[in-house]
């Protein structure tokens, strides 16, 4: 309810203020075309009136599986401006993942990059819920929104094509829904690794504050030129889309995270911040040192999803990179802990700079309390750095809860704090370090074994390139750490010598007993998937006992 000293925070409004102070700078970069704030308001409408046309209400789930490109970037103003709830669907996933959570989102409408049509048609009959299907031609084609100027027919098979969809619509700006700022603004699914996925919950009010935190702490101003390499569909791109919006910054769209395209975006169109994994961070390293090459000028680079080795970070910041290390979930809008910096660590040697910057840190502005809790006891552990226990949240910036799902919210916020689920010592100064998730510590003869610690050492290493660490089985010790191991190109090394450089650094019973070369697997949003190691190791010594 609006009133005379209150209105809902929702990000809805940053657009509206944003065309009106800055009508005519360049809101979108993508390919070949740009348009402005006020081109991108009037657009954001025609969204909404078409979903409004499309039959979508309050609450009303719309889904959109694209790349970053401009019909995912619109969807966040436009869908809750038409009343909507946006799902924004991992690009990488299977039919069967997919028609997973359209079914169990309910979705009615979904808009879908062309090139991922071949994901949804095996399903769409199974699919009674959905009504429309909005396809996005790729770049070149008739329609595209990388080319709009005719809205062309749509193709066999999809309802309609999105710059088709957004013409039938009339014109006119489209009045916000009433709404509580605690309402549903986006449902994220998690990647479903230990069973279904889960709904997460955003509200307005989360969205709001989580964009504005951003902005602080990333340094965001209207100057600046934002370039997507991180996924929208990941987290809901941590908010940025309502954070760059909002402060009147430059999207730049990509739709592919290439290093040589993102180092000449950098270039062309002066990129100021990006976010990405630690592993987009050795893509665009290597690439640079392989050209001989460092960044033309200083850019802000927010860096999550892993924690990053200090080696990636030391790499990055000669490159001409100033990292921000932030830390956090699905179930918190993205990034909840950041690694605040002190003006006086500047004066650190790099080596000690890094080893710092690679910490978790303290709260975002704005979004809540952090705990470093002994789950067995519910107490806090001691600020002493070395003692493990499980990081607690809780605050402005988590989700509303799990989607049709009072189970598992119940479980998630017992005692009042989310429970992450992740491991970390809490240091004298109030900063956190994560040490490792619930299930990735080695129990190794008694002794728990960080296997982030050991990546930490091994990335060091002047041959490795990526690293992952887990627990084997072992008929002794239960269990036991394995080194899997992306080199470097041009770079050799063997099993010994990686295992020899890891005894000379830490305890003996911590080095991997045995390492295995060769690509990593991941996620789209480039976090390595340890379970997937995890359990081919586990399932091979359960058939030789067997």
């Amino acid at each position: 309810m609006y009133s005379v000293n209150f209105a809902p925070l929702t990000p809805i409004t940053f657009l509206d203020r944003t065309a009106l102070v800055f009508p005519e700078r360049t809101a979108v970069v993508y390919g070949e075309r740009r348009y402005t704030y006020r081109h991108l308001r009037e657009r954001v409408h025609r969204l909404a009136a078409a979903l409004r046309q499309a039959g979508i209400r309050k609450d009303d789930r719309v889904a959109v599986l694209c790349p970053n490109t401009p019909p995912i970037l619109e969807a966040h103003f436009g869908v809750p401006l038409a009343g909507g709830v946006l799902v924004a669907i991992n690009t990488r996933l299977s039919p069967g993942e997919i028609e997973y959570i359209l079914a169990h989102s309910g979705a009615r409408v979904l808009i879908a990059d062309a090139d991922l049509l071949h994901l949804v048609e095996p399903i769409r009959h199974r699919l009674p819920a959905l009504e429309r299907i909005v396809v996005d031609p790729l770049p070149g084609q008739p329609g595209s929104s990388g080319n709009p100027g005719d809205p062309a027919e749509p193709p066999a098979g999809p309802d309609t094509t999105y710059e088709a969809f957004l013409a039938a619509a009339p014109a006119g700006d489209v009045q916000p829904p009433d709404l509580d700022e605690r309402d549903m603004i986006t449902i994220n699914y998690t990647s479903g690794t230990t069973g279904k996925p889960k709904g997460v919950v955003y509200h307005h009010r989360g969205a709001y504050l989580n964009a504005l935190a951003e902005i602080i702490e990333t340094g965001l101003t209207p100057g600046s030129v934002y370039l997507w390499t991180l996924p929208m569909f990941h987290c809901n791109g941590w908010c940025f889309p309502w954070a760059v919006t909002a402060i009147g910054a430059t999207h730049v769209l990509l739709r592919k995270v290439v290093p040589a395209d993102v180092q000449r975006l950098i270039e062309s169109e002066g990129v100021t911040h990006f976010c990405g994994a630690p592993t987009v961070l050795t893509g665009l390293a290597t690439h640079l040192e392989s050209q001989g090459a460092r960044l033309p000028h200083p850019v802000r680079i927010i860096t999550a999803a892993a924690p990053p080795s200090p080696q990636i970070i030391r790499t990055m910041e000669r490159l001409g990179a100033q990292i921000t290390h932030v830390y956090g979930l699905t179930e918190v809008y993205g990034p909840f802990t950041i690694c605040e910096w002190h003006a006086e660590w500047d004066e650190l040697p790099l080596e000690e700079r890094a080893r710092l910057k690679a910490r978790q840190g303290v709260p975002y502005i704005a979004l809540g309390e952090h705990r470093v809790v002994d789950p067995k006891t519910g107490q806090d552990v001691p600020r002493d750095g070395q003692t493990i226990g499980e990081v607690w949240l809780r605050g402005n910036g988590v989700m509303l809860g799990y989607f049709e799902n009072p189970d598992a919210t119940e479980k998630a916020f017992a005692g009042g704090w989310f429970h992450t689920g992740d491991l970390a010592v809490w240091h004298p100064d109030g900063y956190i370090e994560l040490k490792d998730r619930a299930k990735d510590i080695i129990i190794s003869g008694g002794e728990n074994i960080s296997t982030q610690e050991v990546e930490k050492v091994i990335a060091e290493h002047p041959a490795v390139l990526e690293v992952a660490v887990v627990g084997i089985p072992d008929p002794k010790w239960g269990e036991v750490p394995k080194a899997f191991v992306t080199l470097r190109p041009g770079a050799t090394a063997t099993a010994e010598e990686i295992i020899a450089f890891c005894r000379e650094r830490i305890a003996h019973f911590k080095c991997p007993k045995a390492v295995e070369f060769g690509e990593l697997p991941k996620t789209s949003t480039g976090k390595i998937q340890k379970f997937v190691l995890r359990e081919r190791e586990w399932a091979g010594y359960e058939k030789r006992i067997n």
